[in-house]
């Protein structure tokens, strides 16, 4: 089977296609036909091996797949075999083939596509368990989205939309805002304008925010704590712009608002359970057009090192997927 390789740390042109044994099925596992991999942000910083945890070399980067099931282990249903599924691996999903744990594989419904599916779980989910578990969004409340326009800031928008959340969206560029206005964004401001905070009073009628939905961090981080509304939250998701803010906690105090740390894969790996009523709330939703997890373009596999470089010069609009079944005008 092809498999996109990462053989030394550095930029995505280092990587490289390769033959490699097709995998087989141990206790508990199956086998995946790829037909999509979501890529992220922190794929890219894998590949660059810049992430605070190093995964070893040599490896196969991506972790968001869908496909459809080709075998399965001695302990686990043949049925499931032809069945579509989406899952989120470790690592490996840049290859023809994946051995996935069954218990991590989540059936896919037949409204999704596989690239919708691929890039579904990881952004979706932590939007879900960030407004609804750690920020308690209410219906009419008001969301400032930062990094707006990537693929987790745009899963946000949806998912606030979903929850009956008016969305105020943070993006860089006038391409990025226009996504992110077709993406349902009520308003859209520049936050690399020193003076942002300004642009807010007359878009929303001089109100503050109710919610910051943060997966930026860095000099940012602050202004939009203090576009808070009194009782407000402060989601923290991460920190895409390579810095970790230090915010005066003064600033907790006089508005008398929440600080709130969204680590949705600590919170999974500490509650195994608890991810399966979360991704069967935001499939009904996908079933019923409440959301619409469609990533913003599909490249060929070939394409996947461009694709993560892009991600790293955070150049990317919304969420990119590879997929297996496109043809590549590199061949």
């Amino acid at each position: 089977m092809r498999a996109l390789v990462c053989t030394t740390y550095g930029a995505p042109a280092l990587l490289s296609i390769q033959e490699l044994p097709d995998p087989t099925p141990g206790p508990g596992e199956l086998i995946l036909e790829t037909e999509a991999v979501g890529l992220g942000y922190v794929d890219a910083l894998f590949v660059a091996g810049t992430y605070q945890v190093k995964l070893p070399l040599p490896f196969v980067p991506g972790s968001e797949v869908a496909g459809r099931v080709l075998a399965v282990g001695a302990d686990i249903p043949v049925d499931l075999v032809g069945r579509r599924v989406m899952a989120l691996a470790p690592r490996g999903a840049l290859a023809e083939r994946i051995a996935l744990p069954a218990s991590a594989c989540v059936p896919v419904p037949d409204c999704m596509s596989p690239e919708a599916a691929a890039g579904f779980i990881v952004s979706y989910c932590t939007a879900l368990y960030g407004f609804r578990d750690c920020g308690n969004l209410q219906t009419g409340e008001t969301v400032l989205v930062l990094g707006a326009a990537g693929g987790v800031g745009m899963a946000a928008i949806d998912v606030a939309r979903a929850m009956g959340a008016r969305v105020l969206a943070a993006a860089s560029t006038p391409e990025k805002r226009a996504a992110a206005v077709a993406r349902g964004a009520e308003w859209v401001v520049d936050y690399q304008d020193p003076d942002w905070r300004k642009q807010i009073e007359p878009l929303t009628g001089r109100r503050d925010v109710d919610v910051v939905y943060d997966p930026v961090g860095g000099d940012y981080s602050e202004t939009a704590l203090r576009c808070l509304s009194p009782g407000g939250r402060h989601l923290v998701i991460g920190f895409a712009a390579g810095s970790i803010p230090r915010i005066p906690l003064n600033l907790a105090l006089l508005k008398r608002c929440s600080i709130v740390g969204v680590d949705w894969g600590g919170h999974i790996r500490a509650n195994p359970g608890a991810n399966v009523p979360l991704v069967q709330t935001l499939v009904a939703w996908v079933e019923a057009s409440r959301i619409d997890p469609q990533p913003a373009r599909t490249f060929p596999f070939e394409a996947a090192p461009d694709v993560l470089q892009s991600l790293l010069d955070r150049s990317a609009v919304g969420k990119p997927v590879v997929s297996f079944g496109m043809r590549s005008t590199l061949l």
